[in-house]
């Protein structure tokens, strides 16, 4: 696989992040052929230009790299090996490049399953979000044999701005994705609580924004995060639920390691508690609404709803 060549890539996932990827690898001159089970997501990639797959299998059946583009450990399961799963469709020697956030152990698991059918596998979790998708600008935190590395070099040369080579094993890259996932749901949850304890003081929140992206207390998340309260969008970039979840294997791991964890735990409440109050599809800034609702704080509404 040398580089400048075209090759043939599948995407399995076309959510904000995958179709993004998607869109990267064709501006690269590869063949991307794309699944995902939204009918939006799918012409999405027809119109830039990819081939959409009937089913997983089918998308995957002549790629020598497929993305696994997918919300959680159990979808990238069903979709390796389950009906109309991509691995019976792959030729040995392809690689998986597995990006959804899980725990490590089960990386390592699947790993595990896709080498005795003679697959290569790269545990892949990234950070960015969809705008650096779309520019294929996205961090990776890899691991895998140096084979899958070599393998998966030209889709991760489309995609990426950094790629961290973290270990020769599955497992590694989840395990400094869980913790990338610890530090953004603090600081996400920091945020909201920040801007709306702004709003309680009677502040105007705009200009609180101003003030601490330019000061000591600013974080990347309370950058980002903010313009979509201060702008009343929920609209989900990255869901409540994608927190609850990422969390709760922190908590997890957290307990099994007999590993003390207050602080993540207090954000996984302010996340399940925003899920609860029926926010958990929308934008993870919401726990900024759930907090103004319990206090009485008006936040600005959505102006082109």
């Amino acid at each position: 696989m040398s580089a400048g060549t075209s090759h043939t890539i599948a995407v399995i996932g076309l959510g904000s992040m995958g179709l993004g990827m998607a869109q990267s690898l064709l501006r690269a001159g590869h063949v991307v052929r794309g699944f995902d089970v939204t009918p939006a997501a799918t012409s999405a990639l027809a119109t830039a230009g990819g081939v959409v797959g009937h089913s997983p299998a089918d998308a995957a059946a002549s790629a020598s790299i497929v993305a696994v583009v997918v919300v959680n450990s159990g979808q990238t399961e069903t979709v390796l090996f389950g009906p109309s799963g991509i691995v019976p469709a792959m030729q040995p020697g392809s690689v998986i490049i597995s990006c959804a956030t899980m725990a490590p152990a089960v990386a390592r698991t699947l790993a595990a399953r896709c080498a005795e059918t003679g697959l290569l596998y790269l545990d892949a979790p990234m950070s960015g979000g969809a705008a650096r998708a779309g520019s294929g600008e996205l961090t990776f935190m890899a691991s895998g044999t140096p084979q899958a590395f070599a393998a998966a070099r030209p889709a991760l040369d489309a995609m990426a701005g950094k790629v961290y080579e973290l270990g020769d094993e599955a497992g590694i890259g989840a395990s400094f994705k869980m913790v990338n996932q610890l530090l953004a749901g603090v600081h996400i949850a920091a945020a909201c609580e920040a801007i709306t304890f702004a709003s309680k003081l009677g502040l105007d929140i705009a200009k609180v924004y101003e003030v601490i992206t330019a000061s000591a207390g600013n974080s990347w998340m309370f950058e980002n995060r903010v313009p979509h309260i201060l702008d009343g969008d929920y609209s989900p970039r990255s869901a409540v639920n994608i927190f609850t979840k990422d969390l709760g294997i922190v908590s997890d791991i957290g307990r099994a390691e007999t590993f003390p964890l207050p602080i993540a735990a207090s954000a996984l409440q302010l996340f399940l508690m925003t899920a609860a109050a029926g926010m958990g599809r929308d934008d993870d800034a919401s726990p900024a609404r759930l907090i103004a609702e319990i206090t009485g704080i008006a936040l600005p509404a959505r102006t082109d709803a």
